[in-house]
């Protein structure tokens, strides 16, 4: 009796929802003895073919919405030449832009991002460059210049400064960087110079030797024309002065001569 009620139920169910609770009245039947386990799988399967003719038979009630924008779609930003990005951000990276204890808290890909912030601010006082030119020329995706901007916000590095515009498209972000810390850094570092391709990287000091070569030791004597060393190395004994000391083959002598025309020099 129970089997053909359900049935005749699962026959004129008119909704899905009414047909989910047939099927949960089926089983829980079964699961009380009332239906055996050839009458419950009878009346599943009468469900289901149920269930795929009033699927067939529903309708949306409206239409799916589309995406409505007067602005094209942004596509997806990929590098020409990977391997060049990957070596040019390792480049700018691992060129010092921030002092260690604050490029600890960024990834290399973070790093280089803050570089290209760094030159631009250096040039213009302010970066207004937009994300796509500040990831393709630290060689990056957008989502990660757009990371890093965050976390050195977040840090108080730099200030981002929002430029919308009613009905526009709004224009670029302007950073500034704030940190005392990383503008003393800035101060301190070297001169940049220009790569082919808009990277920029800090000179190298050239060290080993001095601007200026050191002052001759000047020797003069009373009443004479002073002469450096280098003078006398290169006239060899040509010199009257150290020919007319040498003439008296006396060492005494000669380092008296020198003694007296020191003595008049400083006014001893």
């Amino acid at each position: 009796m129970l089997h053909a009620t359900m049935a005749a139920a699962i026959d004129g169910a008119r909704s899905l929802a009414h047909l989910e609770e047939m099927g949960r009245t089926i089983w829980q039947a079964h699961a009380n003895a009332a239906l055996d386990d050839d009458g419950a799988q009878e009346l599943a399967e009468r469900l289901a073919e149920r269930r795929k003719g009033l699927v067939a038979t529903v309708k949306p009630v409206g239409a799916v919405l589309k995406r409505i924008s007067i602005f094209p779609l942004k596509r997806m930003q990929r590098s020409p030449d990977r391997i060049a990005a990957r070596e040019r951000r390792r480049l700018l990276a691992y060129s010092g832009p921030l002092p260690p204890a604050l490029a600890a808290r960024f990834t290399p890909a973070q790093v280089a991002v803050l570089r290209i912030i760094r030159d631009v601010v250096a040039e213009a006082g302010t970066c207004a460059l937009c994300l796509d030119a500040i990831a393709a020329r630290a060689g990056v995706c957008r989502r990660t210049a757009q990371a890093a901007l965050r976390l050195a916000e977040g840090d108080g590095l730099v200030s981002i400064t929002l430029r919308p515009r009613t009905g526009r498209t709004n224009d670029t972000n302007v950073v500034r960087i704030i940190s005392r810390e990383w503008q003393a850094w800035n101060r301190h570092t070297p001169r940049r110079s220009a790569l082919p391709g808009g990277v920029v990287v800090p000179d190298v000091p050239t060290i080993g030797c001095k601007a200026n070569p050191p002052t001759d030791s000047v020797f003069i004597l009373k009443g004479k024309r002073p002469f450096t060393r280098s003078q006398k190395s290169a006239e060899g004994q040509g010199s009257p002065q150290v020919a007319g000391a040498e003439g008296r083959g006396d060492e005494t002598e000669r380092a008296e001569t020198v003694r007296r025309a020191m003595a008049g020099l400083f006014g001893r």
